[in-house]
């Protein structure tokens, strides 16, 4: 059928904002994991939860030591 579309395509209109504003979903995402990360590092989860960390920042890369 001509006009039809997948089911996994985003709608147009995302595109389009994504392409204008940036992917807010992503970078949301991206900062809940890292914030995730840093409360498990400050409540001494053992390190087996977390073996690295969201986006491969580390204490030593972000400038927190």
């Amino acid at each position: 059928m001509i006009g039809s579309s997948n089911e996994a395509d985003p709608p147009p209109i995302y595109e389009d904002l994504v392409r204008e504003r940036g992917d807010v979903v992503a970078d949301a995402q991206a900062a809940a994991e890292q914030a995730q990360y840093q409360a498990a590092q400050l409540l001494g989860s053992h390190p087996l939860h977390q073996p690295h960390p969201p986006g491969g920042v580390t204490p030593e890369t972000s400038g927190a030591l």
